[in-house]
């Protein structure tokens, strides 16, 4: 049973523009997708607020404009979606977390990203991930050994869901981590570990780049919600941003 989610990772502060992209399809499941590439592709895989949630839209966008990519964003909850209204107002009471957790567990939707991974790569020369909270689980799955070249490079920010075995298992992607300071679910020790697995002890032929970038004073779910009336959460959500399109430049252009 997959750990339930704690209100504080689905707290979240609407930016401000309106999408750009459309609603077209991706392994026969409802995606948004965004940009004009014909070489590059990105799937981004959001948290539990899904991919109509105006945030992750906004920042499909701004991947796509700024890394020059098209961006695929599916709906893995088969069309259920959480109760936003109830989210932005704090009504926890509303929501059954746990329920949506277990309809949605890794076990039930692995299946699904992993072929949405491998449309991408059958269609395009370069393909990347990236995933918030939620969607960090899927894209250290996507670049599993086993699975073997379904990724150029990925993005993970502030994972939920991710166990020890998620590096262990972890091939020769380039990696980048965006880690909030304060993150039960990102705990240090797994931090900790998840540096030794990918960074410490691998060498020489073995070694693939990572990029570690650490936000002080910032907590778990920051660089999607980017609330200006928290202290430095808009701005580590700024430079999140920026951090994961310099990434995808490097490694999908």
């Amino acid at each position: 049973m997959p750990t339930p989610i704690p209100p504080c990772c689905l707290k979240s502060f609407p930016w401000t523009g309106t999408p750009t992209g459309t609603e077209t399809s991706l392994s026969s499941l409802p995606t948004y997708t965004t940009g004009t590439n014909r070489r590059s592709a990105l799937l981004f895989i959001p948290d539990l607020l899904g991919w109509r949630f105006p945030n992750a839209r906004l920042l499909a966008d701004a991947f796509a404009a700024e890394a020059n990519l098209t961006v695929f964003m599916p709906d893995f909850f088969a069309g259920e979606e959480l109760d936003r209204d109830a989210i932005l107002e704090g009504r926890w009471g509303d929501l059954d977390l746990l329920d949506f957790s277990e309809r949605n567990a890794r076990g039930v939707r692995e299946g699904a990203v992993v072929a949405a991974a491998r449309e991408l790569r059958a269609r395009f020369e370069r393909v990347g991930a990236v995933g918030y909270c939620y969607g960090g689980w899927a894209v250290l799955r996507l670049g599993a050994r086993e699975e073997g070249g379904l990724l150029d490079c990925g993005v993970v920010g502030h994972p939920s869901w991710v166990v020890e075995g998620d590096f262990d298992g972890f091939g020769n992607v380039p990696l980048q981590i965006l880690a909030p300071e304060v993150d039960g679910q990102f705990t240090d020790e797994l931090k900790g570990y998840a540096f030794r697995k990918l960074v410490l002890e691998k060498k020489g032929d073995d070694g693939v780049p990572v990029d570690w970038v650490h936000y002080p004073g910032v907590a778990h779910g920051c660089l999607t919600k980017g609330d200006e009336n928290v202290k430095g959460e808009r701005e580590a959500m700024v430079k999140g941003k920026d951090a994961a399109v310099g990434w995808l430049k490097q490694w999908l252009s």
